[in-house]
Protein backbone atom coordinates (compact mmCIF):
# COMPACT_ATOMS: atom_id res chain seq x y z
CA UNK A 1 0.00 0.00 0.00
CA UNK A 2 1.58 3.40 -0.97
CA UNK A 3 2.34 5.75 2.19
CA UNK A 4 3.20 9.34 2.60
CA UNK A 5 4.20 11.26 5.45
CA UNK A 6 1.60 14.40 5.91
CA UNK A 7 3.60 17.34 7.60
CA UNK A 8 0.96 18.79 10.10
CA UNK A 9 0.91 22.24 11.28
CA UNK A 10 -2.15 21.89 13.08
CA UNK A 11 -3.97 24.18 10.90
CA UNK A 12 -6.68 23.63 8.47
CA UNK A 13 -5.15 23.31 5.14
CA UNK A 14 -2.50 20.88 6.12
CA UNK A 15 -5.66 18.81 7.83
CA UNK A 16 -7.79 18.84 4.40
CA UNK A 17 -4.72 17.91 1.65
CA UNK A 18 -3.52 14.90 4.23
CA UNK A 19 -7.90 14.05 4.08
CA UNK A 20 -7.73 14.63 0.50
CA UNK A 21 -4.56 12.17 0.08
CA UNK A 22 -5.97 9.55 2.60
CA UNK A 23 -9.38 9.39 0.78
CA UNK A 24 -7.37 7.82 -2.58
CA UNK A 25 -6.78 4.95 -0.53
CA UNK A 26 -3.28 5.92 0.42
CA UNK A 27 -1.88 5.13 4.22
CA UNK A 28 -1.30 8.82 5.35
CA UNK A 29 0.59 9.28 8.91
CA UNK A 30 0.98 12.78 10.47
CA UNK A 31 4.37 14.50 11.14
CA UNK A 32 4.49 17.52 13.72
CA UNK A 33 7.02 19.90 14.21
CA UNK A 34 7.59 20.96 17.78
CA UNK A 35 9.77 23.34 18.60
CA UNK A 36 10.61 26.70 21.27
CA UNK A 37 8.27 28.15 19.40
CA UNK A 38 5.36 26.34 18.43
CA UNK A 39 3.98 22.83 19.44
CA UNK A 40 1.63 19.64 18.41
CA UNK A 41 -1.53 20.34 20.88
CA UNK A 42 -3.36 21.13 17.41
CA UNK A 43 -1.94 18.88 15.42
CA UNK A 44 -3.23 16.38 17.48
CA UNK A 45 -6.58 17.43 17.60
CA UNK A 46 -6.77 17.98 14.13
CA UNK A 47 -5.24 14.36 13.23
CA UNK A 48 -8.09 13.01 15.30
CA UNK A 49 -10.56 14.42 13.54
CA UNK A 50 -9.41 12.81 10.27
CA UNK A 51 -8.47 9.12 11.47
CA UNK A 52 -4.68 9.09 11.21
CA UNK A 53 -1.81 8.61 13.46
CA UNK A 54 0.63 11.49 14.40
CA UNK A 55 4.53 11.53 14.88
CA UNK A 56 5.92 14.37 16.75
CA UNK A 57 9.31 15.87 16.46
CA UNK A 58 11.14 17.63 18.52
CA UNK A 59 13.61 20.00 16.55
CA UNK A 60 13.66 22.60 19.15
CA UNK A 61 17.36 23.31 19.48
CA UNK A 62 18.11 22.96 15.70
CA UNK A 63 15.45 24.98 14.56
CA UNK A 64 16.23 28.10 16.90
CA UNK A 65 20.18 28.05 15.70
CA UNK A 66 18.39 28.75 12.12
CA UNK A 67 16.15 31.54 13.74
CA UNK A 68 18.48 33.05 14.76
CA UNK A 69 20.51 33.28 11.52
CA UNK A 70 18.23 32.84 8.67
CA UNK A 71 19.68 32.33 4.75
CA UNK A 72 16.28 33.77 3.30
CA UNK A 73 15.40 36.20 5.83
CA UNK A 74 12.49 36.88 7.87
CA UNK A 75 8.50 37.82 7.31
CA UNK A 76 6.80 40.87 8.74
CA UNK A 77 7.72 39.75 11.98
CA UNK A 78 10.74 37.00 13.66
CA UNK A 79 9.20 34.08 11.29
CA UNK A 80 11.71 32.45 8.74
CA UNK A 81 9.57 30.92 6.92
CA UNK A 82 11.32 29.83 3.90
CA UNK A 83 14.01 28.47 5.97
CA UNK A 84 11.87 27.09 8.57
CA UNK A 85 9.46 25.17 5.48
CA UNK A 86 13.10 23.67 4.00
CA UNK A 87 13.92 22.30 7.36
CA UNK A 88 10.74 20.41 8.10
CA UNK A 89 10.76 18.97 4.77
CA UNK A 90 14.70 17.70 5.06
CA UNK A 91 13.78 16.39 8.94
CA UNK A 92 10.27 14.86 6.40
CA UNK A 93 12.92 13.48 3.90
CA UNK A 94 14.87 11.81 5.86
CA UNK A 95 12.00 10.04 7.92
CA UNK A 96 10.76 8.81 4.78
CA UNK A 97 12.78 5.16 5.24
CA UNK A 98 12.19 5.29 8.42
CA UNK A 99 8.22 4.69 7.92
CA UNK A 100 8.42 3.52 4.82
CA UNK A 101 6.46 5.89 3.16
CA UNK A 102 6.89 6.87 -0.51
CA UNK A 103 6.51 10.81 0.06
CA UNK A 104 5.59 13.89 1.45
CA UNK A 105 2.38 16.15 1.11
CA UNK A 106 1.99 19.32 2.95
CA UNK A 107 -0.35 22.03 3.04
CA UNK A 108 0.82 24.98 1.12
CA UNK A 109 -1.60 26.89 -1.50
CA UNK A 110 0.21 28.86 -4.11
CA UNK A 111 0.29 32.58 -3.11
CA UNK A 112 -1.25 32.21 -0.07
CA UNK A 113 0.98 33.96 1.50
CA UNK A 114 2.80 36.96 -0.77
CA UNK A 115 6.38 36.28 0.55
CA UNK A 116 6.89 32.67 1.77
CA UNK A 117 4.21 30.92 -0.50
CA UNK A 118 4.71 32.42 -4.37
CA UNK A 119 5.76 30.05 -6.83
CA UNK A 120 9.76 30.85 -5.94
CA UNK A 121 9.29 30.62 -2.54
CA UNK A 122 7.65 27.22 -3.24
CA UNK A 123 10.60 25.76 -5.42
CA UNK A 124 13.43 27.08 -2.93
CA UNK A 125 11.68 25.11 -0.19
CA UNK A 126 11.26 22.23 -2.36
CA UNK A 127 14.80 22.53 -3.61
CA UNK A 128 16.74 23.44 -0.58
CA UNK A 129 15.26 20.19 1.34
CA UNK A 130 17.24 17.58 -0.55
CA UNK A 131 13.99 15.68 -1.13
CA UNK A 132 12.74 17.61 -3.59
CA UNK A 133 10.73 15.30 -6.08
CA UNK A 134 9.39 13.96 -2.68
CA UNK A 135 6.95 16.65 -2.29
CA UNK A 136 3.64 16.89 -3.23
CA UNK A 137 1.45 20.07 -2.64
CA UNK A 138 -2.32 18.08 -2.97
CA UNK A 139 -4.37 21.96 -2.40
CA UNK A 140 -2.54 24.08 -5.11
CA UNK A 141 -1.13 20.74 -7.51
CA UNK A 142 -3.14 21.67 -10.47
CA UNK A 143 -0.93 25.00 -10.62
CA UNK A 144 2.26 23.40 -10.28
CA UNK A 145 4.13 20.70 -12.71
CA UNK A 146 3.22 17.43 -12.08
CA UNK A 147 5.43 15.57 -9.55
CA UNK A 148 6.88 11.94 -9.88
CA UNK A 149 4.09 10.87 -7.90
CA UNK A 150 1.67 11.88 -10.18
CA UNK A 151 3.33 10.90 -13.46
CA UNK A 152 4.02 7.49 -12.17
CA UNK A 153 0.36 6.75 -10.89
CA UNK A 154 1.04 6.60 -7.41
CA UNK A 155 -1.69 9.65 -6.88
CA UNK A 156 -4.22 10.18 -9.03
CA UNK A 157 -3.72 14.00 -10.31
CA UNK A 158 -7.33 14.50 -11.52
CA UNK A 159 -8.09 13.94 -7.96
CA UNK A 160 -5.83 16.98 -6.73
CA UNK A 161 -7.06 21.12 -6.42
CA UNK A 162 -6.05 24.09 -7.79
CA UNK A 163 -6.12 26.07 -4.96
CA UNK A 164 -4.70 29.55 -5.28
CA UNK A 165 -4.27 32.91 -3.35
CA UNK A 166 -5.22 34.10 -0.01
CA UNK A 167 -9.13 33.27 -0.14
CA UNK A 168 -10.50 30.64 2.70
CA UNK A 169 -13.51 30.09 0.48
CA UNK A 170 -12.29 26.89 -1.14
CA UNK A 171 -10.77 25.44 2.34
CA UNK A 172 -14.03 25.87 3.86
CA UNK A 173 -16.24 24.22 1.71
CA UNK A 174 -13.85 21.50 1.35
CA UNK A 175 -13.70 21.35 5.66
CA UNK A 176 -17.76 21.29 5.93
CA UNK A 177 -17.92 18.83 3.01
CA UNK A 178 -15.46 16.74 5.52
CA UNK A 179 -17.78 17.65 8.40
CA UNK A 180 -14.01 19.32 10.00
CA UNK A 181 -15.47 21.81 12.38
CA UNK A 182 -12.83 22.04 15.18
CA UNK A 183 -10.26 24.34 13.35
CA UNK A 184 -7.73 27.06 14.04
CA UNK A 185 -7.40 30.13 13.03
CA UNK A 186 -5.24 31.16 10.33
CA UNK A 187 -2.86 32.48 11.89
CA UNK A 188 -1.44 29.39 13.23
CA UNK A 189 0.13 28.62 16.53
CA UNK A 190 3.71 30.15 15.34
CA UNK A 191 5.23 32.80 18.29
CA UNK A 192 7.51 34.19 15.36
CA UNK A 193 4.48 35.81 14.19
CA UNK A 194 3.16 37.17 16.86
CA UNK A 195 4.50 40.95 16.77
CA UNK A 196 4.87 41.30 20.86
CA UNK A 197 6.14 38.22 20.92
CA UNK A 198 8.82 39.11 17.75
CA UNK A 199 9.76 42.29 19.50
CA UNK A 200 10.97 40.33 22.34
CA UNK A 201 13.21 37.80 21.03
CA UNK A 202 14.57 40.45 18.84
CA UNK A 203 15.52 42.91 21.81
CA UNK A 204 16.93 39.64 23.85
CA UNK A 205 18.96 38.06 20.80
CA UNK A 206 20.05 41.59 19.94
CA UNK A 207 20.91 42.00 23.49
CA UNK A 208 22.55 38.49 24.42
CA UNK A 209 23.44 36.94 21.23
CA UNK A 210 21.89 33.72 22.48
CA UNK A 211 19.55 32.11 24.90
CA UNK A 212 18.30 29.48 27.34
CA UNK A 213 15.51 27.35 26.67
CA UNK A 214 14.12 28.86 30.00
CA UNK A 215 14.52 32.54 28.84
CA UNK A 216 12.97 31.92 25.20
CA UNK A 217 10.02 30.36 26.97
CA UNK A 218 9.52 33.22 29.86
CA UNK A 219 9.13 35.43 26.95
CA UNK A 220 5.60 34.48 26.39
CA UNK A 221 4.26 35.63 29.45
CA UNK A 222 3.96 39.14 31.28
CA UNK A 223 4.94 42.95 30.41
CA UNK A 224 9.04 42.70 29.92
CA UNK A 225 11.14 45.43 30.69
CA UNK A 226 14.57 46.63 30.45
CA UNK A 227 16.63 48.75 32.75
CA UNK A 228 19.47 51.26 31.51
CA UNK A 229 22.30 48.39 33.08
CA UNK A 230 20.88 46.27 30.96
CA UNK A 231 18.40 44.34 33.64
CA UNK A 232 15.77 42.53 32.06
CA UNK A 233 12.49 42.67 34.44
CA UNK A 234 9.06 40.48 34.20
CA UNK A 235 6.00 41.58 35.09
CA UNK A 236 2.95 39.04 35.24
CA UNK A 237 -0.27 40.27 33.97
CA UNK A 238 -2.52 38.02 35.82
CA UNK A 239 -2.59 35.85 38.92
CA UNK A 240 -2.99 32.92 36.50
CA UNK A 241 0.30 33.85 34.69
CA UNK A 242 1.96 34.47 37.84
CA UNK A 243 1.34 30.55 38.53
CA UNK A 244 2.91 29.50 34.99
CA UNK A 245 6.03 31.89 35.57
CA UNK A 246 6.47 30.39 38.81
CA UNK A 247 6.86 27.30 37.31
CA UNK A 248 9.85 28.00 34.97
CA UNK A 249 12.09 30.04 37.98
CA UNK A 250 14.84 28.50 39.61
CA UNK A 251 16.79 30.02 42.65
CA UNK A 252 18.60 32.07 41.10
CA UNK A 253 15.69 34.52 40.09
CA UNK A 254 14.98 36.94 42.48
CA UNK A 255 11.08 37.67 43.10
CA UNK A 256 8.99 40.25 43.63
CA UNK A 257 5.79 40.06 45.12
CA UNK A 258 3.38 42.78 46.92
CA UNK A 259 2.34 42.47 50.47
CA UNK A 260 0.67 45.49 51.31
CA UNK A 261 -1.92 45.12 48.01
CA UNK A 262 -3.02 42.25 45.96
CA UNK A 263 -0.87 41.94 42.72
CA UNK A 264 1.40 41.38 40.48
CA UNK A 265 4.67 38.80 40.17
CA UNK A 266 7.95 40.25 39.37
CA UNK A 267 10.91 38.61 38.32
CA UNK A 268 14.25 39.14 37.52
CA UNK A 269 16.25 36.61 35.97
CA UNK A 270 19.90 36.35 38.05
CA UNK A 271 22.10 38.91 39.64
CA UNK A 272 20.33 42.28 39.81
CA UNK A 273 22.05 45.72 41.38
CA UNK A 274 20.54 47.35 44.36
CA UNK A 275 19.20 50.22 41.94
CA UNK A 276 17.77 47.63 39.49
CA UNK A 277 15.81 45.88 41.97
CA UNK A 278 14.49 48.95 43.84
CA UNK A 279 12.80 49.40 39.41
CA UNK A 280 11.54 46.32 39.53
CA UNK A 281 9.68 46.70 42.93
CA UNK A 282 8.41 49.90 41.80
CA UNK A 283 7.34 48.27 38.52
CA UNK A 284 5.72 45.58 40.36
CA UNK A 285 4.23 48.00 42.70
CA UNK A 286 2.46 49.93 39.62
CA UNK A 287 0.66 46.56 38.58
CA UNK A 288 -1.01 45.93 41.81
CA UNK A 289 -3.77 46.77 43.52
CA UNK A 290 -2.24 49.66 45.42
CA UNK A 291 -1.18 51.47 41.78
CA UNK A 292 -2.81 54.74 42.78
CA UNK A 293 -1.19 54.42 46.55
CA UNK A 294 1.80 56.74 47.82
CA UNK A 295 3.64 53.54 49.19
CA UNK A 296 3.30 49.63 48.57
CA UNK A 297 4.99 47.25 50.13
CA UNK A 298 7.27 44.98 48.62
CA UNK A 299 8.67 41.87 49.33
CA UNK A 300 11.35 40.67 47.48
CA UNK A 301 14.21 37.24 47.80
CA UNK A 302 15.30 33.99 45.71
CA UNK A 303 12.42 32.33 44.25
CA UNK A 304 11.88 29.49 46.59
CA UNK A 305 13.61 30.71 49.87
CA UNK A 306 12.28 33.41 52.36
CA UNK A 307 11.41 36.68 51.24
CA UNK A 308 13.80 38.78 53.64
CA UNK A 309 13.97 41.89 51.68
CA UNK A 310 11.26 44.56 52.18
CA UNK A 311 10.53 47.64 49.67
CA UNK A 312 8.56 50.32 51.19
CA UNK A 313 8.31 52.17 47.64
CA UNK A 314 6.06 54.56 45.30
CA UNK A 315 4.55 52.53 42.40
CA UNK A 316 6.23 53.65 39.05
CA UNK A 317 4.86 56.38 36.88
CA UNK A 318 3.13 55.75 33.15
CA UNK A 319 6.22 57.52 32.18
CA UNK A 320 8.59 55.19 33.92
CA UNK A 321 6.78 52.29 32.56
CA UNK A 322 7.14 53.62 29.10
CA UNK A 323 10.26 54.23 29.63
CA UNK A 324 11.79 50.18 30.20
CA UNK A 325 8.48 48.74 28.63
CA UNK A 326 10.33 46.64 25.83
CA UNK A 327 7.21 46.20 23.57
CA UNK A 328 7.13 50.00 23.64
CA UNK A 329 10.34 50.38 21.70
Amino acid sequence: MTRALAMMSGGLDSTLAAKLIKDQNIEVIGICFKSYFFGEDNAKRMCKQIGIRLEVIDFSVEHFEMVKNPKHGRGKNMNPCIDCHAMMMRYSGELLKKFDADFILTGEVLNQRPMSQNKQALNTVKNESGFSDKILRPLCALNLEPTEMELSGLVDRNKLLDISGRSRKAQMELAEKWNITDYPSPAGGCKLTEPNYSVRLKEALDRNGDLTAKEIYLLRFGRHFLTKSGTKIIVSRTGEEGEIIKKALNKEDTVFLPSSHMGALGVIQGQASEEDAIIAARITARYSKGKDADVVTIKSGKFGTEFKDIFDIKPATDEEINEYLIQGK
